[in-house]
C-alpha cells in the first residue's frame, strides 16, 4: 500500500493514523498476544519509529486479493540489523484492519523486543491520551 509506505518513510504519524481502521488489530513479531484498536496500535507505531534506525522499505507485494499487501524492510536496532515485512490486511473502506509485523534474526527480533520493551510504559501512556 503505497500510501502507508510513504508515511512511514516520511515519519508522518499523522498520515499514518489516518490509515488506521478503529479496530485495526496490530500483532506484534515479538509478543503473543494481538493488540487490538487504532490507539493502542499507532501508540506502537510510534514507539517503533523511535527504535528503529535506517529503517526503509526494499519491497512491496500485492496479493491475490486486493486488500492484501506485504512490505519487506530493513533497519536497525541498538546496533542489530533487521529485516522484516509488514503484513497489511484492509477493510472494505480501504483502512489498514490488521496489521502484522514479522522480523529476522532472532538477534534482531531480541534487540526490537529489549528496544520496545523499554518504550512500553509511554507507549500505553500514549495510547490512553496521557
Amino acid at each position: 500500500m503505497r500510501r502507508f509506505r510513504e508515511a512511514v518513510e516520511a515519519g508522518d504519524m499523522t498520515a499514518v493514523e489516518a490509515l488506521l481502521a478503529e479496530d485495526v488489530v496490530f500483532t506484534s513479531p515479538v509478543v503473543f498476544r494481538p493488540y487490538p484498536g487504532k490507539a493502542i496500535t499507532a501508540a506502537i507505531l510510534r514507539g517503533v519509529m523511535r527504535v528503529f534506525e535506517d529503517f526503509h522499505y526494499v519491497r512491496e507485494f500485492a496479493g491475490a486479493d486486493p486488500r492484501d499487501h506485504a512490505l519487506v524492510f530493513q533497519a536497525t536496532v541498538n546496533g542489530r540489523q533487521v529485516h522484516g515485512c509488514d503484513f497489511l490486511r484492509l477493510d472494505d473502506d480501504g483502512l489498514i484492519a490488521e496489521l502484522t509485523v514479522m522480523v529476522r534474526p532472532l538477534s534482531g527480533a531480541n534487540a526490537l523486543a529489549e528496544a520496545m520493551g523499554a518504550q512500553f510504559e509511554r507507549i500505553e501512556r500514549e495510547a490512553v491520551g496521557g
